[in-house]
């Protein structure tokens, strides 16, 4: 408790709480001492500022908004989803089971979408066979990838928009292999088709088929055709002996050479007319 000191009319004053009192007729004072903190006064009354209060809709929409790693979602559709969300999107790692397609996809997502690494397995039986897996994009398959048409038919190779483009390599049922370019899910560009008795042609294609400059080695019978392609046909070229004195089912006589004067340009020639034909 503060105490102040001090004289009024030459007599000693004490006070616990507050200054002396005095008339203002008294006799002019004076304070030995002066304390140094303030005399008590009462407080002031203290404004509280409201608390702003959000709309409870929007804590309720914030609630039901799907963020992070859930539990099995399920669709109307039938899908079941279980794995990343974001903003109420599919997004990160995930798996679906798409009652539509019959299958389920397990690998990453992006607004929704199938987008990033992923594998797709179609049911089968009582479990599931792998169809595809590699890059996907906006929901198509892109990048690379192997796409399983059967257990011994198969792709790997580039993709986009979900079609087979770029370079490739097709494995077929029946023991043949393509490896080249493709477009629009089609043999295009230059490429090697070996048959399941590698026999082989190399050279160029178009529209799923030989067309333009190419090669076909007959291995089994030593022979090769050099020539000029157009839809699978041969149209103009050369045969010649290939290997034949180690062929397996080599022919009885060798080819016999040519006599024309000047057989390149009989071919070029004809090889003009088709390339103009086909332009």
């Amino acid at each position: 408790m503060n105490t102040y000191m001090g004289t009024v009319d030459n007599r000693l004053l004490q006070c616990d709480s507050c200054f002396p009192s005095f008339d203002s007729n008294s006799l002019p004072y004076r304070f030995n001492s002066f304390p140094n903190t303030q005399p008590h006064l009462p407080s002031m009354p203290h404004l509280k500022t409201p608390k702003a209060y959000e709309p409870l809709w929007k804590e309720w929409d914030e609630k039901a908004q799907k963020n992070g790693l859930h539990s099995t979602v399920y669709s109307v559709n039938g899908n079941e989803y279980k794995g990343e969300w974001r903003a109420n999107k599919r997004e990160g790692k995930g798996t679906q089971i798409d009652r539509q397609r019959g299958g389920i996809y397990d690998g990453d997502w992006k607004n929704s979408m199938r987008h990033g690494f992923g594998t797709f397995s179609l049911k089968e039986g009582l479990g599931y066979r792998k169809q595809y897996s590699g890059g996907w994009k906006r929901d198509k398959k892109h990048g690379y990838g192997i796409f399983y048409y059967s257990e011994k038919e198969y792709y790997e190779g580039e993709w986009f928009g979900d079609e087979r483009s770029g370079w490739g390599r097709m494995y077929y049922q029946d023991g043949s292999i393509y490896e080249g370019e493709w477009l629009h899910d089609k043999r295009d560009g230059r490429g090697m088709y070996r048959l399941a008795n590698e026999n082989r042609y190399e050279g160029q294609w178009k529209n799923d088929l030989k067309n333009g400059d190419g090669k076909f080695f007959y291995l089994d019978k030593g022979q090769i055709y050099e020539g000029f392609w157009v839809d699978d046909i041969p149209k103009c070229g050369q045969m010649s002996d290939f290997g034949r004195e180690g062929a397996p089912e080599a022919t009885q006589y060798p080819i016999p050479q040519v006599e024309l004067a000047d057989s390149s340009s009989v071919i070029g020639e004809a090889k003009n007319d088709f390339e103009s034909a086909m332009s």
